[in-house]
Protein backbone atom coordinates (compact mmCIF):
# COMPACT_ATOMS: atom_id res chain seq x y z
CA UNK A 1 0.00 0.00 0.00
CA UNK A 2 1.06 3.32 -0.53
CA UNK A 3 1.24 6.34 1.81
CA UNK A 4 -1.69 8.95 0.21
CA UNK A 5 -0.06 12.55 -1.05
CA UNK A 6 -1.43 15.71 -1.72
CA UNK A 7 -0.40 18.62 -4.35
CA UNK A 8 -0.27 21.72 -2.93
CA UNK A 9 -2.53 24.53 -4.26
CA UNK A 10 -0.14 26.98 -4.99
CA UNK A 11 1.94 24.45 -7.72
CA UNK A 12 -1.79 23.58 -9.20
CA UNK A 13 -1.98 27.51 -9.25
CA UNK A 14 1.44 27.67 -11.14
CA UNK A 15 0.56 25.06 -13.69
CA UNK A 16 -2.88 26.46 -14.60
CA UNK A 17 -0.91 29.91 -15.41
CA UNK A 18 1.54 28.32 -17.59
CA UNK A 19 -1.01 26.28 -19.49
CA UNK A 20 -3.45 29.48 -19.77
CA UNK A 21 -0.81 31.90 -20.91
CA UNK A 22 0.95 28.97 -23.35
CA UNK A 23 -2.92 28.19 -24.57
CA UNK A 24 -3.99 32.03 -25.58
CA UNK A 25 -0.45 32.29 -26.95
CA UNK A 26 -1.12 28.98 -29.65
CA UNK A 27 -4.70 29.40 -29.90
CA UNK A 28 -5.04 33.01 -30.39
CA UNK A 29 -1.95 34.11 -32.58
CA UNK A 30 0.98 36.97 -31.47
CA UNK A 31 -1.30 39.84 -31.16
CA UNK A 32 -3.38 37.98 -28.84
CA UNK A 33 -0.81 36.78 -26.72
CA UNK A 34 0.97 40.29 -26.20
CA UNK A 35 -2.42 41.51 -25.22
CA UNK A 36 -2.94 38.85 -22.38
CA UNK A 37 -6.36 37.89 -24.30
CA UNK A 38 -8.35 34.53 -23.84
CA UNK A 39 -11.16 32.68 -25.17
CA UNK A 40 -14.14 33.30 -22.87
CA UNK A 41 -14.09 29.95 -21.27
CA UNK A 42 -10.14 28.83 -21.98
CA UNK A 43 -9.37 29.54 -17.79
CA UNK A 44 -12.85 28.06 -16.41
CA UNK A 45 -12.03 24.68 -18.71
CA UNK A 46 -8.26 24.69 -18.21
CA UNK A 47 -8.70 24.75 -14.30
CA UNK A 48 -11.49 22.13 -13.89
CA UNK A 49 -9.64 19.78 -16.67
CA UNK A 50 -6.16 20.39 -14.48
CA UNK A 51 -8.16 19.31 -11.20
CA UNK A 52 -9.16 16.23 -12.38
CA UNK A 53 -6.28 15.20 -13.50
CA UNK A 54 -4.28 15.74 -11.12
CA UNK A 55 -6.21 14.45 -8.77
CA UNK A 56 -6.15 11.06 -10.62
CA UNK A 57 -2.41 11.16 -10.89
CA UNK A 58 -1.36 11.57 -6.95
CA UNK A 59 -3.18 9.58 -4.56
CA UNK A 60 -5.19 11.65 -2.07
CA UNK A 61 -4.42 11.54 1.08
CA UNK A 62 -2.58 14.15 4.02
CA UNK A 63 0.95 13.62 3.61
CA UNK A 64 2.36 16.78 1.25
CA UNK A 65 4.75 16.62 -0.91
CA UNK A 66 6.82 19.44 -2.38
CA UNK A 67 5.57 19.70 -6.08
CA UNK A 68 7.72 20.79 -8.97
CA UNK A 69 5.92 21.43 -12.21
CA UNK A 70 8.49 21.80 -15.67
CA UNK A 71 6.56 22.76 -18.77
CA UNK A 72 8.65 22.72 -21.54
CA UNK A 73 8.41 24.80 -24.84
CA UNK A 74 6.37 23.35 -28.07
CA UNK A 75 8.36 22.68 -30.84
CA UNK A 76 9.31 26.48 -32.59
CA UNK A 77 8.38 25.05 -36.17
CA UNK A 78 4.88 24.58 -35.45
CA UNK A 79 2.57 27.10 -37.27
CA UNK A 80 -1.00 26.98 -35.80
CA UNK A 81 -4.28 28.19 -36.77
CA UNK A 82 -5.74 30.76 -34.50
CA UNK A 83 -8.58 29.07 -32.40
CA UNK A 84 -11.13 30.26 -29.74
CA UNK A 85 -11.50 27.36 -27.97
CA UNK A 86 -8.03 25.17 -27.03
CA UNK A 87 -8.54 21.87 -24.44
CA UNK A 88 -5.74 20.08 -22.55
CA UNK A 89 -5.53 16.37 -22.75
CA UNK A 90 -3.07 13.84 -21.72
CA UNK A 91 -2.30 11.15 -24.80
CA UNK A 92 -3.56 7.53 -24.16
CA UNK A 93 -1.56 5.48 -21.47
CA UNK A 94 0.48 9.16 -19.73
CA UNK A 95 -0.36 10.62 -16.47
CA UNK A 96 0.95 13.59 -14.63
CA UNK A 97 3.36 11.89 -12.62
CA UNK A 98 7.22 11.85 -13.81
CA UNK A 99 8.63 12.91 -17.31
CA UNK A 100 5.39 13.06 -19.28
CA UNK A 101 3.61 14.68 -22.88
CA UNK A 102 0.58 17.26 -22.78
CA UNK A 103 -1.43 17.72 -25.42
CA UNK A 104 -3.67 20.85 -26.73
CA UNK A 105 -6.39 20.25 -29.30
CA UNK A 106 -8.58 23.29 -30.99
CA UNK A 107 -12.11 22.61 -30.71
CA UNK A 108 -13.13 25.41 -32.31
CA UNK A 109 -11.48 27.04 -35.31
CA UNK A 110 -10.68 27.29 -38.75
CA UNK A 111 -8.86 24.27 -38.34
CA UNK A 112 -8.47 21.53 -36.06
CA UNK A 113 -5.54 20.86 -34.76
CA UNK A 114 -3.29 19.11 -31.53
CA UNK A 115 0.05 19.13 -30.64
CA UNK A 116 2.20 18.29 -27.88
CA UNK A 117 4.44 19.82 -25.20
CA UNK A 118 7.25 17.50 -22.86
CA UNK A 119 5.90 17.95 -18.92
CA UNK A 120 8.13 16.96 -15.78
CA UNK A 121 6.05 16.46 -12.90
CA UNK A 122 8.40 16.11 -9.32
CA UNK A 123 6.90 15.23 -6.07
CA UNK A 124 9.90 15.91 -3.28
CA UNK A 125 8.90 13.89 0.01
CA UNK A 126 10.49 11.69 2.93
CA UNK A 127 11.21 7.87 1.48
CA UNK A 128 13.41 5.63 2.42
CA UNK A 129 17.03 4.68 0.85
CA UNK A 130 19.15 1.83 1.26
CA UNK A 131 21.88 2.73 3.50
CA UNK A 132 24.79 0.22 1.94
CA UNK A 133 24.41 -2.52 -0.95
CA UNK A 134 22.27 -5.52 -0.32
CA UNK A 135 22.08 -9.10 -2.03
CA UNK A 136 19.56 -10.40 -3.85
CA UNK A 137 17.57 -12.48 -0.99
CA UNK A 138 18.69 -10.52 1.72
CA UNK A 139 15.40 -9.47 4.17
CA UNK A 140 15.57 -5.89 4.63
CA UNK A 141 15.88 -5.01 8.79
CA UNK A 142 15.36 -1.31 9.62
CA UNK A 143 19.18 -0.51 9.90
CA UNK A 144 19.39 -1.03 6.07
CA UNK A 145 17.70 2.09 5.03
CA UNK A 146 17.56 5.51 6.41
CA UNK A 147 14.78 8.13 5.48
CA UNK A 148 15.74 11.07 3.27
CA UNK A 149 14.12 13.78 0.76
CA UNK A 150 13.75 11.86 -2.82
CA UNK A 151 11.60 12.49 -5.89
CA UNK A 152 8.62 10.38 -5.49
CA UNK A 153 7.67 10.79 -9.33
CA UNK A 154 11.30 9.91 -10.74
CA UNK A 155 9.85 6.44 -11.09
CA UNK A 156 6.50 4.69 -11.76
CA UNK A 157 6.95 2.64 -8.98
CA UNK A 158 4.93 3.06 -5.99
CA UNK A 159 7.15 4.49 -2.97
CA UNK A 160 7.37 2.72 0.28
CA UNK A 161 7.00 4.98 2.64
CA UNK A 162 6.61 3.37 5.97
CA UNK A 163 9.04 0.85 7.84
CA UNK A 164 6.26 -1.61 8.19
CA UNK A 165 5.46 -1.65 4.51
CA UNK A 166 9.42 -3.03 3.70
CA UNK A 167 11.04 -4.18 7.08
CA UNK A 168 11.07 -7.93 6.70
CA UNK A 169 10.60 -7.48 3.37
CA UNK A 170 13.38 -9.41 1.31
CA UNK A 171 15.34 -7.76 -1.87
CA UNK A 172 14.11 -9.38 -5.24
CA UNK A 173 17.37 -8.03 -7.04
CA UNK A 174 20.85 -6.46 -5.57
CA UNK A 175 20.02 -3.36 -4.37
CA UNK A 176 22.95 -0.11 -3.83
CA UNK A 177 23.23 2.35 -1.97
CA UNK A 178 21.06 5.54 -1.91
CA UNK A 179 18.31 3.48 -3.71
CA UNK A 180 14.74 4.34 -2.92
CA UNK A 181 12.91 1.49 -1.39
CA UNK A 182 10.10 0.99 -4.07
CA UNK A 183 7.24 -1.66 -4.49
CA UNK A 184 9.24 -3.58 -7.22
CA UNK A 185 12.17 -3.72 -5.93
CA UNK A 186 11.12 -6.32 -2.38
CA UNK A 187 9.17 -9.61 -2.44
CA UNK A 188 7.75 -10.88 0.77
CA UNK A 189 9.51 -13.20 2.94
CA UNK A 190 9.59 -17.04 2.72
CA UNK A 191 9.36 -18.05 5.99
CA UNK A 192 8.71 -22.01 6.21
CA UNK A 193 9.19 -24.95 3.93
CA UNK A 194 6.19 -27.51 2.97
CA UNK A 195 6.35 -30.19 5.50
CA UNK A 196 7.07 -27.56 8.09
CA UNK A 197 4.97 -27.86 11.44
CA UNK A 198 2.87 -24.51 12.32
CA UNK A 199 0.44 -22.97 14.44
CA UNK A 200 -3.19 -22.40 12.66
CA UNK A 201 -5.04 -19.83 13.99
CA UNK A 202 -8.78 -19.82 13.34
CA UNK A 203 -10.38 -16.26 14.18
CA UNK A 204 -13.86 -14.52 13.93
CA UNK A 205 -16.05 -12.25 16.03
CA UNK A 206 -15.73 -12.46 19.47
CA UNK A 207 -13.62 -15.68 19.29
CA UNK A 208 -9.88 -17.05 18.35
CA UNK A 209 -8.99 -20.77 18.26
CA UNK A 210 -5.21 -21.56 17.80
CA UNK A 211 -4.45 -25.86 16.56
CA UNK A 212 -0.97 -26.96 14.81
CA UNK A 213 -0.56 -28.58 11.28
CA UNK A 214 1.42 -29.48 8.74
CA UNK A 215 2.28 -27.20 5.93
CA UNK A 216 1.55 -28.47 2.51
CA UNK A 217 3.07 -25.68 0.56
CA UNK A 218 5.79 -23.31 1.39
CA UNK A 219 5.04 -20.17 3.41
CA UNK A 220 5.20 -16.58 2.34
CA UNK A 221 4.28 -13.56 4.38
CA UNK A 222 0.96 -12.40 3.99
CA UNK A 223 0.53 -15.20 0.86
CA UNK A 224 -1.93 -18.07 1.31
CA UNK A 225 -0.56 -21.92 2.24
CA UNK A 226 -2.61 -25.24 2.46
CA UNK A 227 -2.06 -26.87 6.03
CA UNK A 228 -3.28 -29.86 7.10
CA UNK A 229 -4.87 -30.34 10.54
CA UNK A 230 -4.24 -33.19 12.77
CA UNK A 231 -7.81 -34.79 11.97
CA UNK A 232 -6.64 -34.70 8.29
CA UNK A 233 -8.97 -31.79 7.12
CA UNK A 234 -7.04 -29.98 4.92
CA UNK A 235 -7.52 -26.01 4.74
CA UNK A 236 -6.30 -22.57 3.57
CA UNK A 237 -4.96 -19.51 5.22
CA UNK A 238 -2.64 -16.38 5.23
CA UNK A 239 0.87 -16.69 6.32
CA UNK A 240 1.25 -14.33 9.16
CA UNK A 241 4.95 -14.95 10.18
CA UNK A 242 7.31 -17.72 10.59
CA UNK A 243 5.02 -20.66 12.32
CA UNK A 244 1.61 -18.70 12.12
CA UNK A 245 -1.33 -19.32 9.64
CA UNK A 246 -4.32 -17.44 9.83
CA UNK A 247 -7.56 -18.40 9.11
CA UNK A 248 -10.82 -16.11 8.25
CA UNK A 249 -13.78 -18.11 9.15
Amino acid sequence: MVTPVRAHPRVLSALRRSLILLGACLGLGGAACAQGSLAPDWQAATQRWLDTALAAALPAGNLPLRMEVVLGEPDPRLRLAACSRVEPFLPPGTRLWGRTRLGLRCLEGPVRWSMFMPLTVKAFGPAWVVRGDVAQGQTLAEADALEMEVDWAQDASPVLAQPTQWVGQVAARPLSTGQVLRQGLLRPAQVFQAGAQVRVMATGQGYAITSDGQALSTGVVGQPARVRMDNGRILTGVVIDQRTVRLEI
